[in-house]
């Protein structure tokens, strides 16, 4: 048990160093939202336009709100999970692979971790298994429809960005 635990700290470190050693010069790229430019900063969510501000905190609050239903429904482990995976490893792969972080990894990020949970919501529909309760079906039902429209630029921003990077 130890063995392993030591084995995986050091990777995370290994894919730390790579990711230092091998990323492209970020400060290259101006802040924004955009498939190509650097959102992570303060300067990047400022520079954002307010629709898309308003629609992080929807966002936000669909894939939070998940906690409520972890106990008793897999699907809403599987968003929780997608968050907590997608947010230290998009950065940490991509860089490792000597790509900026920039908003195309993002959304690159969400299409790889995100999606277990929205082909799920896809194809089991428990927002029309009347056998959950209501809250579990409305919640379920906000996800999928938040998935699909966080898809629809995640898409298209992913298609930019690694045509950018792999170029």
């Amino acid at each position: 048990m130890a063995l392993k635990s030591i084995l995986i700290g050091f990777s995370f470190t290994e894919l730390s160093a790579l990711q230092v050693a091998n990323a492209q010069d970020e400060s290259l790229y101006e802040a924004g939202h955009g498939a190509l430019q650097k959102f992570g900063s303060s300067a990047g969510i400022a520079a954002t336009q307010l629709w898309v501000q308003i629609w992080l905190v929807i966002l936000g609050i669909c894939l939070l709100s998940s906690v409520f239903f972890v106990k008793r429904h897999a699907v809403a482990r599987w968003v929780i999970g997608g968050i907590i995976v997608s947010i230290p490893l998009t950065p940490v792969l991509v860089r490792s692979l000597g790509f900026p972080f920039l908003g195309g990894a993002i959304a690159l990020g969400h299409l790889i971790f995100w999606m277990p949970a929205f082909l799920m919501l896809i194809f089991q529909r428990p927002f029309l298994d009347e056998s959950h309760s209501k809250q579990f079906r409305i919640w379920s039902g906000a996800m999928t429809a938040a998935y699909a429209f966080s898809f629809i630029f995640d898409i298209r921003d992913t298609y930019i960005y690694l045509g950018h990077v792999l170029g």
